[in-house]
């Protein structure tokens, strides 16, 4: 068979192969859209601050991103960041899943807490961050928020909080849940004192944050088609043994319920709140 085969010179396969490749690209460089598949650049993704421009889906967003978009320049002051959690249950493994999402979030909580100035509205701020166990709320999540309400309340200061969770923190188990009416109880001294409370919802807003501070809101915003739920979908589907109807418990579905006020996109949201926060402010000053 030898006699038949036919080898080209070395110099010149190599030429061939130089004509023939393909310029390398890192994947980093490129994001695939959850929603429609399209392959974003991921500097145009940043750019457009997390939202396809094919399709309009909104990204998850870490806290400092978003404290990045929502505050002014400069004017975030982090308050209780030094405070984390800690397997006081000394539950199976939720040593080592604090360890990684400490490492994966780089924040030692699923909340950031601080105050800054939103279109020059000083403003009590809290976001809470997806890469943090999904958000989920534990004694040291409730803290964060209570402290941060009871700043807000002590300094006159309106509060906006950004959810996003999978609900309450098992691992914790009852002192997890505590947080649902210790955070509650802060809402109301704030309301109380006459002062403003904006949420806004961003997906998902599940679990024991959906039933606490995150519907406790003067004002409920949500980003475009974020789960906003108790149980979700999936769960509820299985226990009723019904088909729910398309988007059930989508930002959309849930306007239209009446439970939140608006649905904002992100590129409108700073305008939003500071459209909001001006408005409160300039009706208290009249008074």
């Amino acid at each position: 068979m030898d006699l038949f085969t036919f080898l080209k010179p070395k110099n010149e396969l190599e030429g061939s192969q130089e004509e023939t490749a393909m310029p390398f690209v890192p994947d980093s460089l490129w994001v695939k859209c959850n929603s429609c598949n399209t392959m974003l650049l991921a500097s145009d993704l940043k750019e457009n601050q997390g939202v396809c421009s094919k399709c309009n889906y909104h990204f998850r967003m870490t806290a400092r991103e978003r404290i990045e978009m929502i505050a002014d320049k400069n004017s975030f002051e982090e308050i209780n960041g030094e405070m984390e959690s800690r397997d006081f249950l000394k539950f199976p493994q939720y040593k080592e899943k604090l360890m990684n999402a400490k490492i994966k979030s780089k924040e030692k909580e699923s909340v950031v807490t601080g105050i800054c100035s939103i279109g020059g509205n000083k403003t009590v701020l809290c976001v809470m961050s997806p890469d943090f166990m999904m958000g989920s709320m534990g004694t040291v999540t409730g803290e964060k928020i209570t402290r941060a309400f009871e700043y807000a309340t002590e300094n006159l200061l309106p509060v906006v909080v950004f959810t996003v969770s999978g609900g309450a923190r098992m691992q914790e188990g009852i002192l997890s849940l505590m947080q649902m009416a210790k955070t509650s109880g802060a809402v109301k001294k704030h309301s109380d004192a006459g002062l403003l409370y904006i949420t806004v919802l961003t997906d998902p807003t599940t679990g024991g944050v959906t039933a606490s501070f995150a519907m406790e809101g003067d004002i409920i915003l949500s980003e475009p088609n974020a789960l906003v739920a108790f149980a979700g979908p999936r769960v509820v589907e299985q226990t009723t043994h019904t088909k729910l109807p398309k988007g059930f418990q989508r930002a959309e579905f849930v306007l239209d319920k009446g439970f939140i006020d608006a649905v904002v996109e992100r590129k409108d949201m700073k305008k939003t709140l500071s459209m909001l926060l001006s408005l409160h402010t300039n009706v208290k000053e009249e008074n």
